[in-house]
């Protein structure tokens, strides 16, 4: 049996965990709320909430308790807090929650009940709670864009003999077709992750078949978003406007539903909870326990303050020179926030706001694109627009287009493209960093376009070629 711990040095790591807590919870709080997340992380903590108090109302708990763990698992909280401040990574602190969730799911002995949960799973399921979604597509989204356009091509091939097959590019029947980045399937692939984790929680299954069957939930859902683009495509092939909002949401519905089918159907593992150790306190002297809880809460108090160190930083860059007219408008140029000013302080890289009448240009140089790139919706949506992903071009450069309609009832176009120093091209902030990460093209910038959508279609045209060929692009 454990020995019992005085109840103030349980205190004193309670308070201390609380401590290390705070910030990440409350920038936790704050990507629910927050648009610019698109985080639907509530949901999965009102689910695991559900979970724990129906396991709480079904039985007492049985079995000794095994609090023992909850020290050491502080520790490793700790350190991963530590990290996320010390590397000015917001998500690595919140990392750290999940081990919290554990920790109160050992505590409260949920796997002991008659409705048993499984500790391990339900800190795997929290970190649902987490903005994932832009993460995975800015950091994965090509590769899976990629894989899904290789098997949408091989699905439709043997129905659309005209079919031309380019990377992420598909062209039947005239139509050019665009696998971009909000196609790649990460908000797919993340629901049926969280849904394989929810029926782990339930099931509790022995971690080697968890694995395989996460790795049969994870081929599943890339086979399903490649059945989704293949009709996507060849609705359109066919002039069917696929992309006519009620019909993609539909098609997108139906394929999620086949591929979770599956998963709901047969995924039924046998219970063999994980056997964790739990781990032992060495017994210490009662004249010990006031200087631990002393130490617990420094420690504490000295990671929130710790001095921020990102590695993530980018390299000294140069503005790029903005043309003082264009098509007979004079630059007027535009104040950075105050946030945005401070952001690129703090990290590096230069942003850039020009206007020439009611058409915008923005700039954005860095070395670290994954901390400063993104797609224009992620200010836009926090900024209170309400945006729509438009589609793809590649004349005259590869761009993503977007309309955005402000909260005056204003609506605008807003066309980006991602460039590198050493010449790539592309409209898809998930290449340039895939391509980053992968040590080539260490330089980029984005250069994003806004003009009013009342404006002509010629004279929008006639201000992006001005544009990019007064920025020599």
């Amino acid at each position: 049996m454990e020995q019992k711990r005085d109840t103030l040095l349980w205190i004193g790591l309670t308070v201390a965990s609380a401590l290390l807590a705070i910030e990440p919870v409350r920038w936790l709080f704050t990507s629910w709320r927050d648009p610019s997340y698109q985080s639907y992380g509530a949901v999965y903590c009102i689910v695991l909430v559900g979970l724990v108090g129906l396991s709480l109302k079904s039985s007492p708990p049985g079995g000794p308790a095994i609090a023992g763990r909850v020290f050491v698992l502080f520790l490793f909280a700790a350190l991963i807090r530590l990290a996320g401040q010390m590397l000015a990574i917001n998500i690595l602190s919140a990392l750290a929650l999940s081990l919290d969730v554990f920790a109160l799911a050992t505590v409260l002995r949920l796997d002991r009940r008659k409705l048993a949960l499984s500790p391990f799973w339900m800190a795997t399921f929290f970190l649902f709670a987490l903005p994932l979604g832009p993460i995975l597509q800015r950091v994965a989204g090509f590769p899976l864009q990629m894989v899904s356009a290789d098997l949408a091509c091989q699905m439709m091939s043997p129905f659309f003999a005209d079919l031309i097959c380019e990377g992420v590019r598909l062209r039947l029947n005239g139509v050019d077709v665009m696998v971009d980045l909000p196609c790649s399937g990460a908000s797919g692939l993340l629901l049926m992750v969280s849904l394989w984790a929810f029926l782990n929680i339930l099931y509790r299954p022995r971690l080697r078949v968890a694995v395989l069957g996460g790795v049969a939930v994870i081929g599943l859902s890339i086979l399903g978003n490649a059945l989704r683009i293949s009709l996507l495509a060849g609705g359109l092939g066919q002039g069917i406007d696929t992309m006519a909002p009620t019909l993609h949401n539909a098609i997108g519905l139906v394929t999620l539903m086949v591929s979770a089918a599956p998963v709901l159907l047969v995924y039924r593992p046998a219970a063999k909870p994980l056997s964790l150790p739990s781990w032992q306190i060495p017994a210490l002297p009662k004249s010990l326990h006031i200087p631990m809880v002393a130490v617990a809460l420094v420690a504490a108090l000295a990671i929130v303050n710790a001095p921020k160190r990102p590695l993530d930083l980018s390299a000294p860059v140069v503005a790029a020179r903005l043309p003082m007219q264009l098509l007979g408008a004079r630059a007027t140029p535009i104040a950075l926030s105050e946030t945005e000013q401070r952001y690129f302080t703090a990290y590096g890289g230069t942003a850039q706001k020009v206007q020439y009448g009611p058409m915008g240009l923005n700039i954005v140089r860095t070395t670290s694109p994954l901390r400063h790139l993104h797609s224009p919706e992620t200010c836009l949506l926090g900024m209170g627009y309400s945006v729509q992903f438009m589609g793809t071009r590649y004349d005259p450069l590869p761009t993503s287009v977007y309309e955005a309609t402000g909260p005056d009832g204003r609506v605008w176009t807003v066309a980006v493209s991602f460039i590198s120093d050493d010449g790539q091209q592309t409209p898809s902030v998930g290449e340039a960093v895939w391509s980053w990460l992968g040590g080539s093209s260490r330089s980029w910038q984005s250069v994003q376009r806004v003009t009013p959508k009342s404006l002509p279609e010629q004279d929008r045209i006639s201000f992006e070629n001005a544009a990019l060929a007064a920025l020599d692009l």
